[in-house]
């Protein structure tokens, strides 16, 4: 894709959305090159003396060069597959070596959905730097965004909204993924997953699992709460309210019978954790089927 830049004007369609564009860009800087470019629209550039403060959430992320990026909170390295993420108020700085260049891609939001994401701990820790290396599905997810940016067909502001949605998604996901790829302990994850789903109505003992596998259960519970973000015993109840809500849609087993089909010694403890997890009683599940068309 070649080199461009885009300021854009969301409506108020846009901006009830929750998230919406700001800018968007592509942009190969040679070595030996002063960064950043004059052609720089003046509400984005700045001179490394001054550095600047934007007024939206920007994520750039460069695929190839390196450089250095400065914030209040320290300065970082840029290397190809470093994602800069900048938060509105924010002063901050980057450029490239001379020596290499680099090419970046960038877009600039905003959005109630934004700053909600935003306030999570993973990215309210203040990471400004983060190393993900070159992945194919982020700059894919890039040069979508830039395709509906340049295009601007009607509701591009939502689909591309949606795709940043994605890039947060994909963040998360690597993070949770750093110290499980090729250790043994993710195949017994995965395993002790599929356990759960093959026996959903049992009851399952973790501990003597965990030993069965050779491991810790502290250090299993741990891990497993980690990699799915939830403790095994949790991911199993939570698996268990959904198979007892596909039980009371799609078959005419009373829910007496379904608690106890799925190992719940009591319908009373079924059913405040039902309505606990789902926001209503299995009885208001089982009614609508029973005032579904398709049921008279």
């Amino acid at each position: 894709m070649d080199d461009f830049f885009k300021y854009l004007t969301p409506g108020q369609e846009d901006i009830r959305w929750g998230l919406y564009l700001f800018c968007a860009g592509k942009a190969h800087i040679p070595s030996n090159t002063v960064y950043p470019p004059s052609e720089h629209p003046s509400g984005y550039y700045f001179t490394w003396e001054h550095g600047r403060v934007l007024n939206e959430y920007q994520i750039n992320y460069i695929t190839e060069g390196d450089g250095t990026y400065e914030n209040d909170s320290g300065k970082y390295k840029i290397k190809p597959g470093s994602l800069l993420i900048t938060k509105p108020g924010d002063w901050h700085r980057y450029r490239p070596k001379k020596k290499t260049g680099w090419v970046e891609h960038y877009v600039g939001f905003r959005g109630n959905i934004a700053n909600q994401i935003f306030r999570q701990p993973w990215f309210a820790s203040g990471k400004a730097v983060i190393d993900i290396g070159n992945r194919e599905e982020f700059i894919d997810t890039y040069y979508k965004i830039f395709d509906y940016v340049l295009e601007e067909k009607p509701g591009f502001q939502q689909v591309a909204a949606g795709m940043i949605m994605k890039l947060f998604g994909y963040m998360i996901s690597l993070d949770k993924q750093k110290g499980f790829s090729g250790k043994r302990v993710e195949q017994i994850i995965q395993n002790a997953c599929f356990i759960i789903r093959e026996n959903v109505e049992q009851e399952i003992d973790f501990k003597c699992f965990a030993e069965k596998n050779h491991i810790g259960y502290s250090y299993f519970r741990k891990m497993f709460k980690k990699y799915t973000g939830v403790p095994p015993v949790q991911y199993h109840l939570d698996l268990k309210i959904l198979r007892a809500k596909e039980m009371l849609l799609s078959t005419d087993k009373i829910i007496k019978e379904i608690s106890y089909d799925l190992g719940f010694q009591s319908i009373y403890y079924f059913s405040r954790v039902f309505k606990k997890k789902l926001g209503v009683s299995p009885s208001m599940i089982r009614k609508t089927v029973n005032e579904s068309p398709n049921s008279k």
